[in-house]
Formats: structure tokens, C-alpha cells, sequence
């Protein structure tokens, strides 16, 4: 299934998103909520419920609206948490070469993560940005997944089975906020506060299962092998693959979960594929080519991230009105 949460002008629905078309779930079946963090604490009997009721709709049998009547939020509009890895080695690694340090040795060692604002989710469309924001403003290409079950101290063993569904993710960093803070090693922080994108749709694991393919040696859990673009008004910037992530969702979430409880509506981020934010791209740039020219993104900048199987998440920088 990919679920979407989407408004109609008055309020916040959810629905399950075929064929360019919009199915309100809740109308389909009252047993159903008409919001997705109700669906996700409903767990697995819930999120089957919503799938019995999908093959009715490809059936042909239940009426629907144009996607283009309503207006896509974030599938999971209210997280109630929201971590962000660094799962992808080749990004890690070629930060780090580009500013002239040796790959840490201890990314070997765990899958770590950190917190970003859960409360500046959004899903596709305008990114409003402050000055500040607009001081080397980035993208950041990203897969997320979201919790249906709650869980503590999960092995990665059992941790797939906690995963509702999957995501694109764009973690917008305003990197010069970014580095002038890290440099008292604290953060990220108000680099990251303002925005993290998501979407278009929630897309359950049964619909990733042609793409999956064995974790790689001494690790576990699922891992998929998804293209992952991102294009800059319309000019391919970045280009990967999920199935270059050295840290699996699962092991991240044995991690997350050690000595503490998840929930349903917690959002977790891959961390960023390789080639997959400007300041690798530039920094690789300037590495072989002392006159080579950076690239920032701008106000109007149009941001297309696509991921087989997880469509294409677009947004727009937009100068604040507050600014």
C-alpha cells in the first residue's frame, strides 16, 4: 500500500494513494481512523484491515477523488520522534576525506544516530527559510522508515517486524548554521531545526519485496536495492543506492531501542547515500579542482528526490515571510 496523509481544505484525512487517485480509508470502513497516527498505533491487525480493504478498491468497487484535489501533508504528519542515522559509509567517509581526516574507526563499530525536530516535519512543497537558512542551504537524500509497534531492547533479529513502512526523506541542513555551532561539538541543531521533508506516501514493506536483497556480510536485517536521485531544477545533482547502506534499519533500531522504548509514529532517517548533499558534492569538487565553482541551493530552487518504488518527494525554497 502507499498511505497518504492529505488535507480537503478543512481538515486532516488519511488514504491510501492508487493510481494517481486518493481513497479515503475510514470512509471505505469506520473501523478504520481517518488519521495516520491512529492507524500506525493500531499495529499490525489495523495496517492488514487497510490492506483487505485496498484489494477492494483495485477491484474497482469504491469510488475515489483525483490526487490532485487535495493537498499531500507529510504521510506521517505528527511523529512522535524523529532520529537520523548515518548508515551510508561512502558519505561518512568521503566528508571526512574531503576536510582531510581518516575515516573514524568507529563507524564500524555501531549504528549511530541523533535527533532532529520533530515538530518541523512537512511533507512536499514550499521549504521557508530564514536569512540564516540561506547561508549554504543543502538537501540531504534519504530514505525513512516509521514505527507500528512499540518495542525496547529489540535485536535486530525481530526489528523489521516494528517497521510500518518506507519513505523519502530530505534532512534540509543550513550547513553554515551548521558548522559555526559544531565547532563547540553540540549538534547538529538549529541547523537542522527548521525542516525535515517527507514523503510523497508511506509505502508498506510488502511492496519493496522484489527489491530486497541480503544484508551485507556480518549484518542483518532487510536491505533494498533502490535507486535514489535527486534533481535540482530539473539537473541531476546526486545519483545512489540503498542498497549501499552498511547500517540496516534494524541494526539501527536495536540501537535506538537499547535501554529505552520506541513507539508507533517514531520516524527514523537513513542518514545520507553517497553523493547525496552538496557539501559532499562541493568538497569532492574542490578536492580535485581548486577553482571549482560551489553550489548552494537558492530561494525558487525546485528539489525533486526520487526512489524507486517510494516515488518523488518536490519541494520549493521559499524565503520566509517572516524574514
Amino acid at each position: 500500500m502507499k498511505l497518504v496523509s492529505y488535507f480537503d481544505g478543512q481538515r486532516e484525512h488519511l488514504g491510501v494513494f492508487i493510481d494517481d487517485k486518493i481513497y479515503n480509508l475510514h470512509d471505505c470502513d469506520p473501523a478504520i481512523p481517518d488519521r495516520m497516527n491512529e492507524l500506525l498505533w493500531g499495529g499490525k491487525a489495523l495496517m492488514e484491515q487497510a490492506g483487505n480493504i485496498t484489494a477492494r478498491i483495485q477491484e474497482g468497487s469504491i469510488p475515489a477523488q483525483p490526487a490532485s484535489a487535495y493537498r499531500l501533508l507529510a504521510p506521517v504528519p505528527h511523529p512522535s520522534s524523529c532520529r537520523d542515522g548515518y548508515a551510508f559509509r561512502q558519505h561518512v567517509a568521503a566528508a571526512r576525506r574531503n576536510r582531510g581526516l581518516d575515516m573514524i574507526p568507529e563507524y564500524d563499530h555501531f549504528p549511530v544516530f541523533y535527533f532532529t525536530n520533530h515538530q518541523s516535519i512537512q511533507g512536499e512543497g514550499p521549504i521557508h527559510c530564514m536569512p540564516d537558512h540561506l547561508d549554504q542551504l543543502d538537501f540531504e537524500l534519504e530514505l525513512a522508515i516509521v514505527l507500528n509497534k512499540k518495542g525496547r531492547n529489540i535485536p535486530a533479529s525481530r526489528a523489521d517486524a516494528y517497521i510500518a513502512g518506507y519513505m523519502i526523506m530530505n534532512d534540509v541542513s543550513a550547513r553554515g548554521l551548521q558548522l559555526e555551532e559544531m565547532k563547540l561539538n553540540l549538534g547538529p541543531a538549529k541547523g537542522k531545526d527548521f525542516c525535515t521533508a517527507i514523503g510523497p506516501w508511506l509505502v508498506t514493506p510488502d511492496e519493496l519485496a522484489p527489491y530486497r536483497i541480503p544484508a551485507r556480510p556480518g549484518h542483518s536485517g532487510a536491505r533494498y536495492a533502490l535507486d535514489m536521485t535527486c534533481r535540482v531544477n530539473g539537473e541531476l545533482v546526486s545519483k545512489g543506492s540503498a542498497a549501499d547502506m552498511d547500517w540496516t534499519f534494524a541494526e539501527i533500531l536495536e540501537r535506538c531501542s537499547y535501554g529505552v522504548d520506541l513507539f508507533p509514529g517514531d520516524v527514523i532517517g537513513s542518514g545520507t547515500v553517497g553523493t547525496g548533499c552538496f557539501l559532499e558534492l562541493n568538497g569532492t569538487g574542490r578536492l580535485h579542482d581548486p577553482g571549482y565553482r560551489e553550489q548552494w541551493l537558492q530561494p525558487g530552487d525546485r528539489v525533486e528526490m526520487e526512489i524507486t518504488g517510494l516515488g518523488c518527494l518536490t519541494n520549493t525554497v521559499v524565503v520566509s515571510p517572516e524574514s
